[in-house]
């Protein structure tokens, strides 16, 4: 979003909206709102105009404008936000008549993204959206773009500044996709070597604020912001905790995903989105206190899909169990539960189903293992994981996480 004037000042901004039936205008806006709160801007007032189709030129009637033009004046509003994308004729314009800075959704997703970004790779996909949306709308827009270079020798026999400007976005969208691929390369790499290390992936996915990143703090302790907010977390969190079969599996937060995710948005954020697809089980999370929970549960199943996790084993967490009103409607079983990850209740029952719904890459056993049968031991030692061990008369007694490829010659020697 644009500058706020102190941390103790927000900016005060009116959301506007057009609704033509495309999509549920009030909930719509109620996010919109949320997401303002979450970019530091002040809500006092919202206007929602019904008309058949948008205006080309300002997307919003003349008369709805003209009203929301005094609504700014008496709220001393100076940013209005629209729910909707906006080409940069139709911000030029609307900024003109109404005299206060105007952004669209996308912007305002854009500017939190950029607030929350942290690592390398978190903070090269905003920069990469943010200039795949800025390319079309260089022109109508009546500003002018910082230049990456200097004056002289950068532009060719009659170039326009607009000209310029795109040319130079066009070579930092292109760089930017560079380097993300380089990252990309690397995380593929580290996802191959998991696999070959035998380590099993778990992802976190679901609706923004439904309690990812608490659930992840809980369950290891992980120190991620984890605050009510949407968008609280961008960048891919990992931490490993054990199971009760004594397996391994290494926790991969995601981003958050919200309605209309404009397209851009997904597309430059699928990478770290990708860690569902690659995963070995995926935790979808949903807020049980959320009356929209299953429009949130839809918008997580379609992206989803379109990153190919069929076929992955899923287990539905239902959380905030705490403060939800229905709990009794929920029936639990192996790929369904209820917890709280703020009271961290649940956890036991949720650590049983990734077990039960883990494929079987391990099996705990108790083993007396003859002494000259000490290669077999060996195997089990570099291939899994013991956790007691004894000399008896006969052999040596051991309680071992055994490889799924030994486990077939392990049953001789089961106790």
């Amino acid at each position: 979003m644009y500058e706020n004037k102190t941390e103790e000042v927000p900016v005060k901004a009116v959301l506007a909206c057009v609704d033509t039936g495309e999509f549920d205008a009030e909930t719509s806006i109620a996010e919109l709102a949320e997401l303002a709160g979450t970019a530091g801007a002040d809500v006092v007032g919202n206007i929602i105009q019904k008309r058949p189709a948008y205006d080309p030129a300002t997307c919003m009637g003349a008369g709805r404008l003209e009203e929301l033009k005094e609504q700014l004046g008496a709220l001393e509003a100076e940013l209005v936000i629209f729910d909707h994308e906006l080409t940069g004729v139709q911000v030029r314009n609307i900024e003109e008549i109404l005299g206060v800075r105007v952004i669209d959704r996308t912007t305002l997703i854009l500017d939190i993204f950029a607030q929350r970004a942290r690592t390398k790779e978190g903070k090269l996909q905003v920069e990469l959206a943010q200039q795949k949306y800025r390319l079309p709308r260089l022109t109508g827009m009546g500003t002018a773009l910082s230049r990456l270079g200097g004056g002289i020798g950068t532009r060719g026999p009659g170039e326009t500044k607009l000209e310029t400007d795109k040319r130079h976005i066009r070579k930092r969208i292109s760089n930017l996709e560079a380097e993300l691929e380089e990252l990309k390369k690397h995380r593929s790499f580290s996802r191959s070597r998991r696999k070959k290390d035998g380590i099993l992936c778990a992802a976190i996915v679901g609706y923004t604020n439904v309690g990812k990143s608490t659930l992840l703090n809980a369950l290891t302790d992980a120190g991620v912001l984890a605050e009510n907010k949407l968008f609280a977390t961008l960048d891919i969190t990992s931490r490993s905790i054990e199971l009760p079969d004594g397996r391994s599996v290494m926790l991969i937060d995601t981003v958050g995903l919200i309605r209309r995710l404009p397209h851009n948005l997904v597309e430059a954020f699928k990478s770290t989105l990708e860690e569902a697809a690659a995963a070995d089980i995926i935790l979808n999370v949903q807020d049980l206190s959320s009356p929209e929970i299953k429009e949130q549960a839809q918008v997580t199943s379609k992206l989803l899909g379109e990153l190919g996790c069929e076929g992955i084993p899923q287990i539905y967490v239902m959380n905030k169990a705490d403060v939800a009103p229905y709990t009794d409607t929920v029936f639990e079983d192996d790929t369904t539960v209820m917890i709280s990850a703020k009271e961290r209740t649940g956890f036991d029952r949720l650590l049983e189903c990734i077990v039960k719904n883990l494929p079987e890459t391990a099996k705990r056993m108790k083993l007396l293992i003859p002494y000259d049968k000490g290669a077999f031991l060996g195997k089990i030692r570099q291939d899994g994981k013991i956790f007691s061990e004894e000399y008896a008369e006969n052999g040596t007694l051991i309680d071992a996480l055994v490889d799924v490829k030994l486990i077939k010659e392990a049953e001789s020697y089961k106790v």
